[in-house]
């Protein structure tokens, strides 16, 4: 697995929202979202973030749609990235902890599966 997100600027968000999102899901996303499938606690998680991440986007007068979600999973690497963090290897977290970073990613992807962005 591939341990860094790319970075990207919101214009390329724009012009390819798809890409971005298929670009965190891939590296994010498909992992985290595989074993809350099986671990309700992380879904919890996981579920709270994406409360967080629509209230966000509410509150800019975004709707839940490709180019916005692309840009907020976007903004969120880019920070990322400027903290040091790395997508650690699926084997290795700790799930009763996973990173505020693993979380947040993760349910932009689950919101860009539930309204079809993904």
């Amino acid at each position: 697995m591939n341990s860094e997100l790319p970075v990207t600027a919101d214009l390329a968000a724009a012009t390819a929202p798809e890409a971005v999102l298929e670009g965190i899901m891939a590296r994010v996303g498909a992992a985290t979202l595989a074993v809350a499938a099986v671990a309700p606690g992380l879904m919890a998680a996981v579920d709270q973030h994406a409360a967080a991440v629509r209230e966000s986007l509410a509150a800019s007068d975004l709707p839940l749609a490709a180019v916005p979600l692309a840009g907020y999973g976007s903004s969120v690497a880019a920070a990322a990235i400027r903290m040091g963090w790395r997508v650690p290897d699926p084997a290795e977290v700790d799930w009763s902890r996973a990173h505020w970073f693993q979380l947040r990613l993760t349910a932009v992807c689950a919101l860009a599966i539930e309204h079809d962005c993904l």
